[in-house]
């Protein structure tokens, strides 16, 4: 057990109270806030344990006096109760660094602007797969600090997004993945694009010469960035426009993995269950990740081909009337939706809209005016998507609920199209998150 010393963890969700948990089994004092109301069911996980807390407001003299703070990784630097907490010098971590701590797991760490959550999946399906005893945790799975309070994992595999780096110090991941580096959530880098992929490349902090970093040779931003850092980890490229040396390559349609001393992959893209060459992107990383941990090629093989992606994110709903229904919610910025146009064939509804966070759409104008026959727009200010498609569709529609979007968009296809709900846009707006706007979705398309 650590000495008696205050932690105090701002923040009330899984991570928050996992890591209020692992505090607690390792001898802190513990106290947890949050400035809005508490679930029921985080509410009661804390009554049962014992666990101090308050909701709906920070209490000052609760907080300031702690050794170390744990922060939610939603809550921006400029919060009122974070500008004091620096003041003062109180250490801000995030549940990641508090837990990497007191674990001797190996990691597999993944992010990226966009695909992180498909990767992560795939390469904890590909470790499940092959038998190994492995956590899921980060942005998806449960909080990595209960497991690392409860479970006894030999691997975990952990998808970080940049909030979750930002307060990243000594943590080291053995494997690192970059998928990509594009514009999101510039809000909170001062609208600076080197904040952010200085925030990224922290991925890569700590490792050493057994470590390994895996990344895409074909990202502009991260290729620009790399020279920038003194990288000790063994480096793994992965394209799809030209080969590479100890990484993995697209080439007639087959992708090879040929990782140093271990044996080589291919396989035909038409084998993966993704498809899209974003797909092949992340299959590419997932399967360098397992040919690092030297899993066997039938394992990899087998796991590439039968994995089911995650809920909202291209996710399969229905087909009624010779229409079928993706719900891609989780696309919450322009190249997400890019990401979702490109794998679709041609004639497409596509359901954009919602809180824009300064989106450039000009990005999506060649792909829209290939396969898109029309626009249904599902926000309350949808003026953007109309400047910006008007001479590129000849129907854009204004809805303001996925009910609506989804009757308007089902008389608009016509048999053998698709609706594809990849909104470019936050959510907030008309729904409490992107599963509320997906579950809406999905239950509005059963009711067609």
């Amino acid at each position: 057990m650590e000495k008696s010393k205050r932690i105090v963890v701002l923040g009330s969700g899984e991570s928050g109270v996992g890591a209020a948990i692992l505090a607690q089994k390792k001898g802190f004092e513990i106290f947890v806030s949050d400035f809005g109301a508490i679930s029921d069911k985080y509410k009661k996980e804390l009554e049962e344990r014992g666990i101090a807390y308050e909701e709906n407001k920070h209490t000052e003299e609760l907080i300031l006096n702690a050794a170390e703070i744990i922060k939610s990784p939603g809550i921006p630097d400029k919060a009122p109760i974070i500008k004091k907490l620096v003041e003062k010098n109180i250490p801000i971590l995030s549940e990641i660094e508090f837990a990497g701590r007191y674990t001797q797991a190996k990691t597999i760490c993944i992010t990226g602007s966009n695909g992180k959550t498909t990767t992560t999946m795939l390469t904890y399906h590909i470790l499940k797969t092959a038998g190994l005893n492995v956590g899921l945790a980060g942005n998806v799975g449960f909080s990595f600090a209960k497991q690392v309070a409860e479970e006894n994992f030999d691997y975990y595999v952990l998808e970080l997004s940049s909030f979750m780096l930002d307060n990243m110090y000594q943590f080291k991941a053995d494997i690192a993945v970059l998928l990509n580096i594009t514009p999101d959530h510039l809000d909170r880098y001062n609208y600076e694009m080197k904040n952010y992929v200085a925030s990224k490349f922290r991925i890569i902090q700590n490792q050493t010469t057994d470590s390994h970093f895996i990344y895409c040779d074909d990202d502009t931003e991260t290729k620009k960035a790399l020279n920038s850092y003194a990288i000790k980890a063994e480096q793994h490229p992965f394209s799809i426009t030209h080969t590479v040396n100890n990484g993995a390559f697209l080439e007639d349609n087959n992708i090879t993995i040929n990782i140093n001393n271990r044996e080589t992959l291919t396989m035909t893209i038409k084998e993966l269950a993704l498809q899209g060459s974003h797909n092949v992107y992340n299959s590419m990383a997932s399967g360098i990740a397992a040919k690092i941990l030297e899993l066997r090629n039938e394992t990899v093989r087998e796991s590439m081909g039968d994995f089911k992606n995650v809920a909202h994110r291209l996710e399969f709903v229905a087909k009624i009337s010779g229409i079928s229904f993706i719900n891609d919610s989780k696309a919450t910025n322009v190249n997400s939706t890019w990401y979702a146009l490109e794998s679709m064939g041609t004639d497409v509804v596509l359901i954009l809209g919602g809180v824009d966070k300064g989106n450039d759409y000009s990005m999506l104008k060649s792909l829209v005016k290939e396969k898109v026959s029309s626009i249904v727009c599902l926000g309350l200010d949808n003026k953007a998507i109309h400047d910006a498609f008007e001479d590129d569709v000849e129907i854009i529609v204004n809805t303001k609920s996925a009910k609506d979007a989804v009757e308007v968009a089902y008389h608009l296809a016509k048999k053998g199209s698709t609706v594809l709900l990849s909104p470019a846009c936050a959510s907030f707006d008309l729904f409490k998150n992107y599963e509320d706007r997906g579950d809406q979705f999905k239950a509005a398309v059963r009711e067609l």
